[in-house]
């Protein structure tokens, strides 16, 4: 249980406190509500480069790290298709070094063009290493763009192509950060061992100044319901064949997410999940084997993926994962199993209560769902899933009409 309280500045700003009395650190949480969904079709990878963009200093501040550095923390970032997190850990009596730091790159970024260009540079090389030029790397973009044909989760982060960010205009990235990083648009949670009201009060001095900017957005496209199997397949050089088979699934808050999640680990929770039981040990079809949900804000994917060993062909493969769904359809789980995989979800719920960064982490996380209770009532919903739920789900979501079959062959020799 984690307990919370929260408020909304005048300029609109969610702010979410936490009093941890069990750390000396303070962990801050700046979450902006914009992701790669948000993104113009024809200038994808913004949200990724702005993530870079947000370390290259101030007007104030020319070297964001040197006063973390300089305070005893330590701070990252990263970028989803939903939104993009900024966070620092320091000492709690530094914790106004971190509200400082926060509040004067939500305001007073300094994009210069020799900045801009930097950063395009160091994103395109990333995209070109993980992506373009390593094995498998181009694979979850393709299934992307197998699975959704409306939605902006037909691309990834990164972008659909390096020629979006190479375009890239000093004018739009300046437009992006208007849009985008303002006080109404993001989620301030703090985790710390002090007074909440004291944390409201330095919340208040640091972002209450900040006047929020006025800005239209389009209405992000939902994708269609799919009622007809897609399938694509293509050669590369890679060490072996995989077989990835991707089904349209329910949003982050549907109900059923807690019901898919569960099926994910009955199916691949580690050594003694279904599928690397049945498919690797005892009938060496797959020298490794996985299956998860994506975990979108808007409807995901269930996505099962195995590589094949020498003498498996892909058609052994599908049927492979087909029966292993079959079965699931049947209803034949075991108390045990189902038993195992809410403990296990409920561990490490709690195991992860006990760092302050995630509190501060899930706090923003759970906020920007649009229910922030929910973070102290997942491990209950998990517990109310049951075998028929379980049966149901796959019997709807796990079906021919609702798949998209992404076969990554390796060349032969």
């Amino acid at each position: 249980m984690i307990p919370y309280r929260r408020k909304t500045l005048s300029n609109g700003l969610t702010v979410v406190v936490n009093r941890d009395r069990a750390s000396k650190l303070a962990a801050v949480n700046m979450l902006y509500r914009v992701g790669a969904r948000n993104e113009n079709p024809a200038r994808t990878g913004f949200a990724h480069l702005f993530e870079h963009l947000m370390f290259r200093g101030t007007r104030d501040v020319p070297n964001f790290d040197l006063p973390v550095q300089m305070a005893s923390g330590d701070n990252n970032a990263f970028t989803n298709n939903d939104y993009t997190d900024f966070y620092i850990t320091l000492p709690k009596d530094n914790l106004e070094t971190a509200l400082w730091l926060e509040s004067d790159r939500m305001e007073g970024l300094d994009i210069t063009p020799e900045k801009l260009e930097t950063e395009k540079r160091v994103v395109i090389e990333e995209f070109r290493q993980r992506y373009l030029n390593q094995p498998y790397g181009d694979q979850t973009m393709l299934l992307r763009a197998l699975a959704y044909k409306v939605h902006p989760y037909r691309w990834a982060t990164i972008g659909l192509t390096t020629d979006h960010i190479a375009g890239a205009t000093l004018a739009e990235v300046e437009a992006f950060y208007r849009t985008y990083y303002r006080p109404s648009n993001a989620i301030l949670s703090i985790s710390a061992d002090m007074d909440e009201e004291r944390m409201f009060d330095l919340a208040e001095k640091w972002f209450a100044p900040l006047a929020d900017r006025s800005a239209v957005t389009e209405p992000i496209p939902q994708e269609p319901r799919q009622c007809e199997a897609r399938r694509e397949e293509v050669e590369r050089e890679v060490p072996a064949t995989t077989v990835t088979v991707a089904y349209h699934m329910g949003a982050r808050t549907d109900p059923d997410f807690y019901t898919a999640d569960l099926v994910s680990d009955l199916l691949a929770g580690g050594d003694s999940g279904r599928l690397y039981t049945h498919l690797v040990k005892e009938r060496r079809l797959l020298a490794s084997v996985n299956a998860y949900v994506s975990g979108d804000v808007d409807p995901g994917l269930f996505v099962f993926t195995g590589q094949l060993l020498p003498g498996t062909t892909p058609a052994q493969a599908e049927a492979a994962f087909r029966e292993e769904i079959l079965a699931l359809q049947r209803g034949e789980v075991s108390d045990y199993e189902l038993e195992k995989v809410k403990n296990k979800f409920e561990a490490n719920t709690l195991f992860g209560e006990l760092n302050v960064m995630n509190k501060a982490m899930n706090l923003g996380f759970y906020d920007m769902l649009g229910d922030l209770s929910l973070i102290n009532r997942e491990v209950d919903l998990y517990r109310t899933v049951s075998r028929q739920r379980i049966s149901d789900f796959c019997l709807r979501t796990l079906c021919e009409e609702n798949s998209s079959t992404l076969l990554y062959k390796a060349l032969e020799s």
